[in-house]
């Protein structure tokens, strides 16, 4: 009989459709059903040794929440014997005037260690969140859980994982005790998802995901010069493929409506073949040596509710001179989304990795470091920025100029007009602990819509004292006198709009949730404590 080696991950839903991520521990047909009579079923495809499948689930009710189990080959696997918590459910919307979307998010989660271990970064949010929720079946739940990368570190294994890989190959060789190729990568999978709560979590609350650079490496595609130093390395080709394969397989499908997924060839070609190792790699292969031929970015509606996630780490141009955050394939998809004027909506939300606005400082120390990496201050200078940029980190927004004046620019003009929606936020994770930002542009240009930059993490992750006194300087009067002097030494143009900070700075493992109704938006941030009860720290109505 077929075990459930991972999962359920209850990923895609909408008012009659979901989709339920499992991998088993040998081919077989996986099906779904559901108390109300709701099914589907789909037979494993396999990856490197690996089988699982995405299984569509046809036939739901609007507005319903029915428990679910797992089949494997007509063996139930799922809910477990004598499981501490309730039963899985799907949970379908039903997008009248009544409905409420509650959207939470947060990036950078270490695998937690188990219970009985100290946790030495304290509470994880998202073990805290599902504790919550299996505490009282009636608590409101979230239509889904944004995750905004480094889901799994590559590049910072834990003592577990190290003494794993030890059995497996020498760690003195590189890349030591970092992963190295796809058995490595399920290996991180496996420790963070099988953590009960979190296998609990994402088996009854829809999720959305997108990578960081924690998810392949460090800095993944800081600079032209940092690749090109990378591909030289023997094992950097192996561990980028391998990346690109498991996130494909753990996140990105996931991620997709069935009707969008049905239609991908990729997804049709693995399907398709008895092993489908081979095509994954050569789609992995793909990405790498052209990253403009894959978009990873993708779009989720909840009713008036419009989700944007943005690939801002493989979609990177990273030719000095032409630098950008996204390919102009991948801008001009967000565009044509944020502008759809077709299905406008109430709110809009932008999910991309890395903070768009960042402290004054912050966010003029990587614009004049973007200058002298161009050139700008002659080829010591030059030099000098590319270190500066890998040891600091500069690579957000602000280090692509004139991809962070586009995005200025789209958000301004879709929030502009008569249906324009009533909030835009963008929403970030990256730095390790959250606030809120407010920009505000010259009456000529100032959209209607209230925009905001909702930053949140980490999820489970330390947070070293340097970040904390530094992003707390970085919002100071001194800190913006300190980088309006590196701004004219770059001989950098000021920003076309400015921006404030109106929440924060609030540090540990925490959670936002955005509750979206009609035309109006209110914001919670809750942190983990170590009674396992999430906080509320801050309510903001933002609308």
């Amino acid at each position: 009989m077929a075990r459930l080696r991972l999962g359920p991950l209850l990923r895609y839903v909408d008012e009659g459709t979901a989709t339920v991520w499992v991998e088993a521990s040998r081919p077989c047909l996986a099906e779904v059903r559901c108390a109300d009579g709701a099914r589907g079923s789909a037979h494993t495809f396999q990856i490197d040794g690996h089988h699982y499948a995405l299984v569509p689930v046809t036939g739901l009710t609007p507005g319903t929440t029915t428990p679910y189990e797992v089949v494997l080959d007509g063996g139930t696997v799922w809910p477990e014997p004598d499981s501490r918590f309730p039963p899985s459910t799907i949970r379908t919307p039903a997008y009248d005037s009544e409905h409420t979307t509650r959207v939470v998010f947060g990036s950078c989660r270490w695998a937690a260690p188990p219970a009985d271990e100290h946790d030495p970064v304290g509470p994880d949010a998202l073990d805290t969140l599902a504790s919550h929720l299996a505490a009282d079946p009636e608590a409101e739940r979230p239509d889904v859980l944004v995750l905004l990368g480094d889901q799994i570190y590559a590049d910072e294994t834990s003592p577990a994982t190290q003494e794993w890989l030890a059995r497996r190959r020498d760690l003195t060789d590189p890349p030591g005790t970092q992963v190295a190729d796809y058995q490595e990568y399920t290996r991180l999978y496996y420790e963070s998802w099988l953590d009960p709560e979190i296998r609990w979590l994402l088996s009854t609350v829809p999720s959305s995901m997108v990578f960081d650079d924690h998810d392949i490496v460090d800095d993944w595609n800081t600079s032209a010069a940092w690749l090109a130093e990378m591909r030289e390395t023997p094992w950097w080709r192996e561990r980028l493929l391998s990346g690109l394969m498991s996130y494909w397989v753990h996140q990105h499908i996931g991620n997709l409506p069935p009707s969008e997924l049905a239609a991908d060839p990729v997804y049709r070609a693995v399907c398709a073949a008895p092993d489908g190792t081979d095509e994954l790699r050569a789609f992995a292969s793909r990405a790498d040596a052209d990253p403009a031929s894959v978009r990873w970015s993708y779009r989720r509606d909840f009713g008036g509710v419009r989700l944007l996630m943005v690939d801002s780490r493989a979609a990177r141009v990273l030719e000095e001179q032409h630098r950008s955050m996204i390919d102009p394939e991948t801008e001009a998809w967000l565009r044509d989304q944020a502008l759809d004027r077709a299905e406008p909506c109430d709110h809009l939300l932008i999910g991309t990795s890395l903070p768009w606005l960042l402290p004054h400082l912050v966010h003029d120390a990587e614009h004049w470091d973007a200058a002298l990496c161009r050139g700008e201050r002659g080829a010591r200078w030059a030099r000098f920025g590319e270190r500066l940029r890998r040891r600091a980190d500069l690579e957000h927004w602000a280090a692509f100029p004139a991809s962070f004046d586009r995005l200025g620019d789209l958000i301004a003009e879709a929030g502009s007009g008569p249906a324009a929606p009533a909030t835009i936020s963008v929403l970030s994770g990256d730095v390790h602990h959250a606030y809120i930002a407010e920009p505000s542009w010259p009456d000529a240009a100032a959209p209607t819509a209230r925009v905001l930059q909702l930053t949140c993490s980490p999820v489970h992750n330390s947070v070293p004292a340097g970040i904390r006194l530094g992003f707390r300087f970085g919002w100071s009067r001194a800190g913006r006198a300190l980088g309006r002097a590196l701004a004219r030494h770059a001989r950098a143009a000021a920003p076309r709009f400015r921006w404030r900070k109106t929440g924060g700075p609030w540090f540990g493992n925490q959670l936002m949730t955005l509750t979206l109704h009609a035309r109006e938006a209110h914001l919670t941030l809750d942190q983990a404590h170590p009674d396992a009860h999430l906080h509320p720290t801050t309510h903001r109505t933002l609308s």
